[in-house]
Order: C-alpha cells, then sequence, then structure tokens
C-alpha cells in the first residue's frame, strides 16, 4: 500500500530521466546533462551542457523526434558508462587489453574513444534487434505454412518476442554485477519521483518513494514490442495487398527473407511511435495512461531494486545537478 500512496503524491511532472551507471547515475535535464559516481573519495560529478535541437529543426517534428532521441540516448549513455567505469572505485575498473592499449596509441584518446563508442553502440543495437526482433522473427516465419492469419502469426511472434524480452531481464536481474546496477536504477526512479511530489530531496523523503516510473526505458521497451505485433501486422498485409506475387511464394525462403528484411526496415517507425506514446504518458495521468504504462511498470520488478542510502545521496546528487537555471522549465 505504500508503495502505491507514494506513486500517487505527484504535483508536477518532469522531463528529467536518467540511467544507471557503474556506481552511480546519468540525469538529463532539459539544458544539462550529469554524471554522479560514487568513488572511495565520495562523489565525483561532472556536469555539461546539454546539445539542444532549434525549436522548429526536422530533429523536433514529431515522429522523427524519437529516432533522433533514441539514436541520442544511445550514444550518450555508452558515453556515460565508459565515464562511469574510469571514475568508479578500482574493483569495478578492468585493465585495458593489449589491443586496446596499441589502438590508442595508433589513433589518440580521442579518435580511439569514438570508435569505442561507435562499435559499442553497433553492437548494443545489433544484440538487441537480432535477440529482440530478428531471432522471433525467424521463429515465427517457420509457421507460415500453417498460420494463413498474418494477425495470428504476428501474435505469436510477438510473444515470442515478450518471452524472450522477459526471460532475458530475469536472467539480468539474478547476475549479482547487475544487481547493483539496478538498485542505483531504484535510486533514479524514487529520486525523481521525490522531485516530482514537490519534497525536499533528503534522503528520508527519497527513500519513502515507489522505485517504479512510468517513463523508463523498460516501460518504452516493452512498449516497442508490443508496437511492433500491431504495426508489423498492419504493414504485412498492405505489402502483400501491393505485392500480389508475395502470396504465391509464401512459406518460401524467398518470402521468409522479404518480411524479415521489411519488418527491420519498419523498426525506426516502431520507436518513433513508442516515443511519442511514452511522451504522451509523460505528460499525463488518467485511467488510459495507466492502463499503457502497467505492463511496463510490472517488468520494472526485474530492472529496479531498493536501493541504500549512498546510491539515494548519489541519485539526488544528479537531479540537483541538472535542474535548470528557471524553475519549472522542466516541467512536460
Amino acid at each position: 500500500m505504500a508503495e502505491k500512496r507514494n506513486e500517487c503524491c505527484e504535483k508536477f511532472k518532469t522531463m528529467i530521466g536518467g540511467q544507471a551507471l557503474i556506481e552511480g547515475i546519468m540525469m538529463r535535464g532539459p539544458e544539462k546533462d550529469a554524471i554522479v559516481v560514487r568513488s572511495k573519495d565520495g562523489l565525483k560529478v561532472d556536469v555539461k551542457p546539454r546539445k539542444i535541437h532549434k525549436k522548429g529543426s526536422v530533429a523536433t517534428w514529431p515522429l522523427i523526434r524519437g529516432a533522433v532521441g533514441f539514436f541520442d540516448s544511445q550514444v550518450t549513455g555508452v558515453k556515460a558508462l565508459m565515464q562511469s567505469a574510469d571514475l568508479a572505485p578500482e574493483e569495478y575498473q578492468e585493465e585495458p587489453s593489449k589491443l586496446d592499449q596499441w589502438l590508442e596509441k595508433k589513433l589518440g584518446n580521442e579518435t580511439f574513444q569514438k570508435v569505442v563508442i561507435g562499435i559499442a553502440v553497433a553492437l548494443g543495437l545489433g544484440m538487441s534487434i537480432g535477440l529482440f526482433f530478428l531471432l522471433p522473427m525467424l521463429i515465427g516465419s517457420f509457421f507460415d505454412k500453417w498460420i494463413d492469419s498474418l494477425l495470428v502469426l504476428n501474435l505469436l511472434e510477438g510473444l515470442v518476442r515478450i518471452v524472450i524480452f522477459g526471460g532475458y531481464m530475469l536472467l539480468v536481474s539474478r547476475m549479482s554485477e547487475m544487481r547493483r546496477v539496478f538498485a542505483y536504477h531504484g535510486a533514479e526512479h524514487k529520486t525523481i519521483r521525490c522531485y516530482e511530489a514537490g519534497l525536499p530531496l533528503t534522503v528520508e523523503n527519497v527513500r519513502k518513494m515507489s522505485r517504479k516510473h512510468p517513463r523508463c526505458g523498460t516501460s518504452f521497451l516493452l512498449v516497442v514490442l508490443i508496437l511492433s505485433i500491431l504495426l508489423f501486422s498492419v504493414a504485412s498485409s498492405l505489402l502483400l495487398e501491393l505485392v500480389p506475387a508475395l502470396a504465391a511464394i509464401r512459406g518460401s525462403f524467398g518470402y521468409r527473407a522479404i518480411m524479415i528484411v521489411y519488418k527491420l526496415l519498419l523498426l525506426p517507425v516502431v520507436v518513433a511511435i513508442a516515443y511519442e506514446i511514452n511522451r504522451w504518458v509523460g505528460r499525463h495521468d488518467n485511467a488510459f495512461a495507466r492502463v499503457l504504462t502497467a505492463p511496463g511498470m510490472w517488468f520494472q520488478n526485474f530492472t529496479t531494486f531498493e536501493p541504500d542510502d549512498d546510491m539515494i545521496e548519489v541519485g539526488i546528487a544528479a537531479v540537483e545537478a541538472v535542474l535548470p537555471e528557471e524553475e519549472g522549465a522542466d516541467r512536460w
């Protein structure tokens, strides 16, 4: 009951959001980004101005801003993770490999960092697309011979996708190293909850808040997975109407390959629409919004854990570091 009560004391909604790091939290405000890491010497805080797209520019257009924002968050997140690894206590740091040392020497530190970030983003996106989209598509494609309804086929594919996603989250949440990261994730949510409740940002106040938040990245990913079922179903039917010849080869290897590539090309559209849904949910608090966020809130049982007071202090420092100069400028 306490958790439910503390979810409902919100006085306003903020656009401030973050990401758990290695022994720290990255927080993004409307004007600044901050990385706060707890080291053996105390809190290390790094604040940088945030790149803001001009109002009316193509990057701010509905749908387009979703794809732009998603890619930007991936790059920023990888940079923050790398920085937190450098700032974290020695027991969380790894010695650079001989290959890393050689590349850094040949390319220079700045170029090397860009290459590493590019590779990390590509690998992260590749693994996500391969595990949560390509694999379910391959599994679903083998049922083409027996299932005539594209809707049923895509529902099956979507079910496989959600099961893989849930299993992945469950396994990751059981890793001891990730439990600390997910506890920092909980600290991030609880601190934002406390700020949105209009309460002073103290450890005592933050501790009482819910560790779940409707605008969490977990909720966003789940919206992407569910939305893909509907969009892929409609798009597949439309493609068959526009290209009747495909119906004649349905069930063949060529048909499967075409449909998989077609759906992969639609992924940016799915992400863009999911972003707009997440944005709408971030601004509203009604029965419909709560229904939309309910599955994602439940999945946060696996991706957030209760933080200790030291973690909460990191969350407080991260939020305070990105508060805008003008009060209320961060509100939706």
